[in-house]
């Protein structure tokens, strides 16, 4: 049964009265927010898809979110399925979520999961009158995590603990907003920030698998992008690309990664009159807090605070209770969610210093060194504060003595050309910071670092 604050997407865009430049686009399209009440993208009456679970497989993101707007509340069960998911993940999730029904643009590579599996087309324009539905229900939302150490996971959500960070003063009071994400809105990061565009009176602009990060800056910039979000990851390589200048946002965001002292003081300068504030969320867990002081880390205070979020720290790392938190993993064989005590234990390990926590890195990228441990983003934060460097990445290589030793990879900024001087001040910044089995044996200057679909760095793992 539906909770009894339960809305659709399709009454949380409405019935504002929206004007004809409340806009969603990507680099090709743009749709007026006040016509997905009465067209939809979907190729046959959205009735017909009553009580089906449907696998939402597209190529572009738009069409995903302008078809969302029509199966949530109708659909019993939605799996949203970004780009970088392979044709076997896709095929195990189907099963999973026992889908019954897909709906794509067509361009995906889409397995076959069975003569009885309906197909609906969606497109890239509003074509179709919408048939509104008798009774509504409420909707399972299936998103995928990352899939970064091996099969990515299915968690479900509701649209209510999807919207429950929406409310937090974000983008209120001020002229309509527009929002942008260097995410792919299939993923939580993105939505998150589509649902705030769609929950408000402002636009939103998609970023495009295809585009380059000068591309997306220069549109952003011409679309006149107010808010906008990514990892630091993703944030660095604005910040390289040299077209950071094209846009002037009044909100900066980072979340997803680790948000080091360095990256954190390079936004600011690079946008003076925005605000600059980093969150910490995971795909299971939903938006625990967000930080505004310009600050890495986040107050100690947080732990002990009466809010809707509960914070822990137990064996090293974060853990949280929230109402915005997953129902469950979807599967068979799918772990419990949420843990003991109704705490999810996020895998963040984090030390205090002072007042503050510092995330130092993740459980499962910790490097042995003889039978210590070092983090890597621990490193990594060090080396990133050298004016030289752009962004690092440290990683284990194999040692015969001590099975593993510290390695640097680093990509040094435009103007510094004396690569071996670089490399000699590093050391000496490492050895000065760091204990001695966290300094890099060695420092290595490559052009660029891989970075996964998700926007976070690439990790190699020993």
């Amino acid at each position: 049964m539906p909770t009894s604050d339960f809305r659709t997407l399709i009454e949380i865009i409405g019935p504002r009265d929206r004007g004809p430049d409340s806009v969603i686009s990507d680099a090709g399209q743009r749709i007026a927010l006040r016509d997905l009440g009465e067209k939809t993208n979907l190729s046959g009456p959205v009735t017909n898809l009553r009580g089906r679970s449907v696998l939402l497989a597209t190529t572009d993101q738009l069409p995903t979110v302008l078809a969302l707007a029509h199966l949530d509340g109708v659909v019993r069960r939605v799996t949203i399925c970004p780009p970088d998911v392979s044709v076997p993940h896709l095929r195990d999730a189907s099963a999973d979520a026992e889908v019954d029904c897909i709906v794509t643009d067509g361009l995906r590579d889409i397995p076959d999961l069975g003569g009885a599996v309906a197909v609906v087309r969606c497109g890239m324009q509003l074509e179709h009158e919408v048939e509104p539905a008798a009774e509504l229900v409420e909707t399972e939302w299936l998103l995928f995590t990352s899939g970064t150490t091996g099969r990515p996971k299915l968690v479900q959500h509701s649209l209510m603990t999807l919207t429950g960070a929406v409310a937090d003063g974000v983008g209120a009071g001020e002229a309509p907003p527009v929002w942008s994400t260097f995410y792919d809105v299939r993923r939580y990061g993105g939505l998150q920030v589509l649902l705030r565009a769609l929950a408000g009176t402002g636009s939103m602009v998609l970023s495009d698998t295809a585009e380059g990060v000068s591309a997306f800056l220069r549109r952003v910039g011409e679309a006149g992008v107010t808010h906008i979000s990514g990892t630091p990851s993703h944030w660095r390589r604005a910040l390289m690309s040299g077209h950071a200048g094209s846009m002037s946002p009044r909100y900066v965001r980072l979340s997803g990664e680790a948000a080091d002292q360095a990256i954190l003081d390079a936004l600011q300068a690079a946008f003076p009159e925005a605000e600059v504030a980093h969150a910490f969320a995971s795909t299971e867990a939903g938006v625990a807090f967000d930080v505004r002081d310009g600050k890495a880390g986040f107050p100690a205070s947080l732990l002990s605070s009466a809010g809707r979020v509960s914070l822990a720290v137990e064996g090293g790392t974060l853990r949280i209770r929230s109402p915005r938190t997953a129902a469950r993993y979807v599967g068979a064989e799918a772990p419990a969610l949420p843990g003991r005590d109704g705490f999810i234990d996020t895998g963040d390990v984090v030390e205090k210093r002072g007042d503050r926590y510092i995330f130092v890195g993740r459980r499962h990228d910790i490097i042995n060194v003889g039978g210590l441990k070092v983090h890597p983003e621990r490193v990594e934060a060090v080396i990133n504060r050298h004016p030289a460097v752009s962004v690092s990445r440290v990683s284990a290589r194999a040692n015969p003595i001590t099975g593993a030793i510290v390695v640097a990879d680093v990509v040094l900024g435009p103007r510094e050309d004396d690569a071996v001087r670089a490399k000699a001040e590093l050391l000496a910044l490492c050895q000065n910071e760091l204990a001695r089995h966290e300094v890099p044996a060695s420092f290595r200057v490559v052009r660029s670092l891989p970075v996964a679909p998700s926007g976070k760095l690439l990790r190699q793992h020993a």
